[in-house]
């Protein structure tokens, strides 16, 4: 999904644009991989929040990480944990028939907007098209029917107050109109939170490992690679599954992208945001996707040395 936001030109004092962010009481940062990061940051034309950690080890880097943001697609992981609780609850049913109607093809990513109307689609395969293609069709299929509203009260009650589905993709005048949220696009969240929803995922706090399996298998077959697993994909994954599940989220001047990477060490989460970027391009040399690629490969390689390893099952 792509639309056109303000351009910023950053005239500030690098060090003072990307300043130090303080690790919380509890958080193990890692100073060197620290100031790798922000000395990646610091060159960037545009702004960054980070937030990364070893699951295995506790081990944390940061930058901006509680600074609202602007989700883009990112957002649909959120959506997705949605759908899978309410699977798991019996409110849906991965068999459910989802009718696809003329007026609810919408522009951008994924494949439903050419799909001949109408057409009866399954929600598994509405979540599968949302996560895999990025398909903004599909997503708002799956929204209407788990509600946007059930999205964001799980998100509360599993301790996630900021990350918020604001309203359905391409359909400005629908959803929260309130001024806070507004400018959000479809959706707000932080990158600590995005972390975490991803960490919740990993663990499993859903309680159902079948169903764990499939978010992460989902995010795994991502069409986008461009940004985390850029330069540190080591599989042609038309035949088989990353090591790295993904979920990015692109417009004109933001590039996203959050992930779960299996290493041999365990498993990394990475959530990494860029706005208000000064390249604009839609090239696979855009420079915000390649300083998350370069950040996501320092991270790697400070705590995997090994290399990447097998999924958790």
């Amino acid at each position: 999904m792509r639309h056109s936001a303000r351009l910023l030109v950053l005239v500030l004092v690098p060090s003072l644009v990307h300043a130090q962010t303080p690790a919380r009481a509890n958080e193990q940062r890692d100073a060197t991989l620290q100031n790798l990061m922000e000395n990646h940051a610091r060159h960037h034309r545009g702004k960054v929040a980070l937030y990364a950690k070893d699951l295995r080890s506790g081990k944390t880097v940061a930058i901006d990480p509680d600074v609202p943001l602007n989700t883009a697609s990112v957002i649909k992981v959120a959506i997705m944990l949605e759908a899978m609780y309410q699977v798991k609850e019996g409110r849906v049913s991965f068999d459910d028939e989802l009718t696809l109607r003329k007026e609810d093809q919408v522009s951008g990513s994924g494949v439903l907007l050419l799909f001949h109307t109408p057409a009866q689609i399954n929600f598994e395969t509405a979540v599968v098209l949302m996560i895999t293609q990025s398909d903004n069709t599909a997503t708002n299929l799956v929204l209407a029917r788990i509600g946007r509203e059930n999205v964001n009260r799980r998100l509360r009650d599993i301790g996630f107050t900021i990350t918020t589905s604001i309203r359905p993709i391409g359909r400005p005048k629908e959803g929260d109109q309130s001024p806070e949220l507004k400018r959000f696009g479809i959706g707000r969240t932080t990158a600590r939170e995005m972390a975490g929803i991803l960490e919740s995922i990993e663990r499993c706090d859903l309680g159902d490992r079948k169903l764990c399996a499939r978010m992460v298998d989902m995010m795994q077959h991502q069409f986008w690679r461009n940004c985390i697993p850029h330069y540190l994909e080591d599989a042609d994954t038309t035949e088989v599954a990353s090591h790295i599940a993904n979920k990015t989220g692109s417009l004109d001047h933001v590039r996203n992208d959050v992930g779960i990477v299996y290493t041999k060490n365990g498993p990394i989460v990475i959530s990494a945001f860029t706005y208000e970027n000064a390249d604009t391009s839609w090239t696979p040399e855009n420079e915000a996707e390649l300083l998350i690629a370069r950040m996501a490969k320092t991270i790697v390689d400070g705590w995997a040395p090994d290399g990447l390893g097998a999924v958790k099952k």
